[in-house]
C-alpha cells in the first residue's frame, strides 16, 4: 500500500499539521490501494501564502525561461508515462488499453503547447498613443476533478506557468496520485519554490478556503454546476476571476441524410468511454424519425462490442465508475429512465457478465427519449445514451438547446457544409462535426450553466493574464 504522507508547498515536501488521512479505493477491486494525509487550514493558508511570495520573481522572468523549464517538465512527464497510466488506471479504473491516449498523451502535448505560447506575453499591441501589453493575473488556485486528474490539471497549470502565475492546486480527493508525480517532476527540473503547490483535501472543506482568499487572484473549479455555484458565491467577497467548467449534457443532432452506421458508430463511442465520465459526452442523440429502427439496431450493435471488464486486461475497453458513489447515482438514473417508460435498447442494472466486484456499469442505451424525462435533462456521468427523435431539422436544434447547458455538442450531417449552418445554431461552446475529435487549438467551455471562461486553445491564456493600457503623450 501507497502512503502519501506530504504535501508540497514553498518547494518542500512537507508534513501536513493535522493526522487526518484517507483510504483511497482501487474501484475494480473495491480495495484499498493508498493513504493520503490531508491538508488543514493552516496548510492551505501556507501554500497560497508561499505562491503570493514566488509570484514577483516568476512573473518577472523571461518567457523563454519560462517555456525552457516546461518543456522540461514535459520531457519529464514523458519519462514518467507508464507511472501517469498506472495512476489513472489504479485511481480511476481506466483500461491499461486507452489510458495512455486519454489521459496522457494530450497533457504533454499541451505542456509544449503553452510553452510556445509564453512568448506571446511579450506581445505589446499598439494603437496610435496606446501600447497594450500583458500581466499575469497572479496567485491562481485550481481545484481539479478525478475523471480526467492529469488531462484538467494541465489544461489549468500549462497557460498559467505560460503566463507567469504562481498556483496552488488541490486534485480531487478520489484521484490524487497523478499530481503527485506531478510535484515530483517539478521538484526535479528545478520550478522555482513557491510557483508549484500541491495540497490535498476534501473539496467542501479545501474549497472555499481557496475560493474566499484575499491572496488568491483567480479560482478555476471543474466539476459539478451545483457545486461551482457555490464557488463562484464563495469567491465573490474578494471580486477575484472565477473560471468554472461546469456540467453538461450535449445533443448529438445525426440528420436524415447522414451515413447512420458511421454516425451512430461515432455518437456510442463518445459516450461509452472512460465509462461515461466525460462531461462533454454526447449523451443526447437525435435522429429523425425515419431512421429511428436503424439507430437502435446499429447503436445496440456497437454497445454490444464493448468489454467491460479488468483494467489491467488489454481487452477491456470499459472499466468502473470511478467510486461506489457515482456507480450509484448512474443507476439510480437507469432506474429512473425505466419507470419512465424509455426503451431499454442494451444494458440495465445488473452486473456486466463475469465480474463479481468493482463500481461497474453496463453500457446502457435507452431509446424513444422525451425530452421531459430525468435521464434526457440532467447529467448522468456514466456509460448512458439516450436517443430522442424529431420530425424535422428546425425540431432537431430546438431540443438540442432546450437545455441549461451548453457544453458541447456535435452533428453529422450528409456533409461538412450541411453540418456546419446546424452547428451554427446550437448553443453550446463547442461542436464536433462528421466524427471530429478534440483539438488543444479548440477552446473548451461553455454556454449558459456549463460554465464561464475556456480552456485549452490559445485563448485559455486569456484567463490568466490581466490586459494594461498605457496611453502616451
Amino acid at each position: 500500500m501507497q502512503f502519501i504522507e506530504k504535501l508540497y508547498i514553498n518547494g518542500r515536501w512537507q508534513k501536513p499539521s493535522t493526522n487526518n488521512s484517507l483510504a483511497l479505493i482501487n474501484p475494480a477491486t473495491e480495495q484499498v490501494f493508498a493513504k493520503v494525509s490531508l491538508a488543514s487550514e493552516a496548510d492551505v493558508e501556507k501554500a497560497i501564502v508561499s505562491a503570493r511570495e514566488a509570484f514577483p520573481s516568476w512573473s518577472a522572468t523571461s518567457a523563454a525561461h519560462r517555456a525552457l523549464l516546461m518543456n522540461a517538465i514535459a520531457d519529464e512527464m514523458q519519462l514518467r508515462y507508464d507511472d501517469l497510466v498506472a495512476a489513472h488506471v489504479t485511481a480511476m479504473g481506466c483500461p491499461i488499453s486507452i489510458a495512455g491516449a486519454y489521459h496522457v498523451d494530450c497533457p504533454i502535448e499541451a505542456m509544449r503547447y503553452y510553452a510556445n505560447l509564453a512568448a506571446t506575453m511579450d506581445e505589446v499591441e499598439e494603437k496610435g498613443t496606446v501600447l497594450i501589453t500583458k500581466e499575469p493575473v497572479g496567485v491562481c488556485a485550481f481545484i481539479n476533478p478525478w475523471n480526467y486528474p492529469l488531462h484538467q490539471l494541465i489544461g489549468k497549470l500549462a497557460p498559467a506557468l505560460a503566463a507567469g502565475c504562481t498556483l496552488v492546486t488541490k486534485p480531487a480527493e478520489q484521484t490524487p496520485t497523478a499530481d503527485l508525480i506531478m510535484a515530483e517532476i517539478m521538484h526535479k527540473v528545478g520550478l522555482p519554490a513557491g510557483v508549484f503547490n500541491l495540497v490535498f483535501g476534501i473539496g467542501s472543506e479545501i474549497g472555499p478556503i481557496m475560493a474566499s482568499h484575499r491572496e488568491v487572484d483567480l479560482i478555476s473549479f471543474t466539476g459539478s454546476t451545483r457545486a461551482g455555484i457555490e464557488v463562484a458565491k464563495t469567491a465573490a467577497g474578494t471580486v477575484k476571476r472565477v473560471c468554472q467548467e461546469l456540467g453538461g449534457k450535449s445533443a448529438y443532432i445525426i440528420t436524415q441524410d447522414a451515413d447512420i452506421d458511421a454516425a451512430v458508430r461515432y455518437g456510442v463511442e463518445d459516450v461509452m468511454v472512460n465509462s461515461g465520465q466525460t462531461c462533454n459526452a454526447l449523451t443526447r442523440m437525435l435522429v429523425h424519425s425515419s431512421k429511428l429502427e436503424a439507430v437502435i439496431k446499429q447503436a445496440r450493435l456497437v454497445a454490444q462490442e464493448q468489454v467491460v471488464g479488468d483494467p489491467l486486461d488489454d481487452n477491456s475497453s470499459m472499466g468502473p465508475m470511478t467510486s461506489e458513489q457515482q456507480q450509484q447515482k448512474v443507476l439510480n438514473y437507469i432506474e429512473q429512465g425505466i419507470a419512465a417508460g424509455a426503451q431499454l435498447i442494451v444494458g440495465g442494472t445488473q452486473m456486466p457478465e463475469g465480474l463479481k466486484s468493482g463500481y461497474y456499469v453496463k453500457p446502457t442505451i435507452f431509446a424513444r427519449v422525451s425530452g421531459d424525462m430525468s435521464i434526457a435533462r440532467e447529467e448522468i456521468f456514466g456509460p448512458v445514451l439516450c436517443i430522442i427523435s424529431y420530425d424535422s431539422i428546425e425540431q432537431a436544434i430546438e431540443i438540442a438547446n432546450d437545455s441549461i447547458y451548453g457544453l458541447s455538442s456535435a452533428v453529422y450531417a450528409k456533409d461538412k457544409s450541411s453540418a456546419l449552418k446546424i452547428a451554427r445554431q446550437i448553443k453550446a461552446g463547442q461542436c464536433y462535426l462528421q466524427g471530429s475529435y478534440f483539438s488543444l487549438d479548440a477552446p473548451f467551455g461553455g454556454y449558459k450553466q456549463s460554465g464561464n471562461g475556456r480552456e485549452w486553445g490559445s485563448q485559455a491564456m486569456a484567463e490568466y493574464i490581466e490586459i494594461k493600457a498605457i496611453i502616451c503623450d
